[in-house]
């Protein structure tokens, strides 16, 4: 890989890691229209582990105090504070874990087809908007249950399938809930820090039992790139958020799926 490529694509996963409209789908598109070289394993790891330390800084509060009342309750067998949501966190992940150990190489080999992607991309952005057109959307974080968890969590899950977006079908989930848009996309944010530590291990293992060459220049550029648009993308989405709704997003991944259909199909 070149400087720019490494730069352009830590950008573009820093850029759609955390907005609804699919990391995994650009990252698999974007070599495809400029007909690159596939980035790797290694660079995958990079921009992973950039968005990672993006969404633990960006919540750095939060996820501290989840993550001391969760010890906290654990040690006193109650809930004590945040407890709770560090419990809904941990069955929120379960799901997409799971479904990913079962079906790593059925998701790397089998579902990164341009006609799924156009699918994905096409029918889960309308079903964003839907979701953000429904009314009555006021719970917030203290009002979730275990049942929510587990919805969202499951929604996650069906993420792994490029195109869908892991952020994008859980803040759907949590609006098709009742939860407010910002309480459906902090708890989305949240979600993302187990499973994308999880993604992030296991890309680890296989760049280490396989032996493959790091880049380390591309591997830093990507990583950096990833980190800083990332930080910069959870903030003014969140910041924007009550102003623009999630119409934005809708109308980007129907743009999109028209451009797949028109230039890869």
């Amino acid at each position: 890989m070149d400087f720019l490529q490494a730069l352009f694509l830590g950008l573009l996963q820093g850029l759609t890691e955390f907005l609804p409209i699919s990391s995994s789908a650009h990252l698999i598109l974007v070599p495809a229209f400029f007909d690159w070289v596939d980035q790797g394993v290694a660079f995958d790891l990079a921009v992973h582990v950039g968005t990672l330390l993006a969404v633990v800084l960006y919540f750095r509060a939060d996820v501290f105090s989840i993550a001391r009342d969760g010890l906290i309750s654990i040690s006193r067998r109650r809930v004590v504070g945040q407890g709770a949501l560090a419990l809904y966190l941990v069955i929120g992940t379960i799901p997409a874990g799971l479904a990913g150990l079962a079906l790593l190489d059925i998701i790397d080999n089998e579902l990164r087809a341009v006609e799924i992607i156009f699918a994905t991309t096409l029918f889960f952005g309308l079903l964003l908007g839907v979701a953000d057109w429904m009314p009555k959307r006021q719970r917030s974080l203290d009002s979730l249950n275990w049942k929510d968890a587990l919805l969202v969590g499951i929604a996650q899950a069906i993420a792994l399938v490029p195109g869908t977006s892991r952020s994008g079908i859980t803040i759907t989930a949590g609006l098709f809930l009742g939860m407010s848009r910002e309480t459906a996309s902090r708890f989305s944010f949240l979600l993302a820090i187990p499973i994308t530590a999880l993604a992030s291990a296991v890309k680890l293992l296989e760049v280490a039992t396989a032996d493959i060459a790091v880049d380390w220049s591309a591997f830093l550029v990507g990583g950096v790139t990833s980190f800083i648009i990332a930080i910069t993308a959870i903030h003014f989405f969140l910041k924007w958020l009550n102003k623009v709704g999630m119409w934005p997003y809708v109308v980007y991944r129907v743009i999109l799926a028209g451009v797949i259909y028109a230039v890869l199909m």
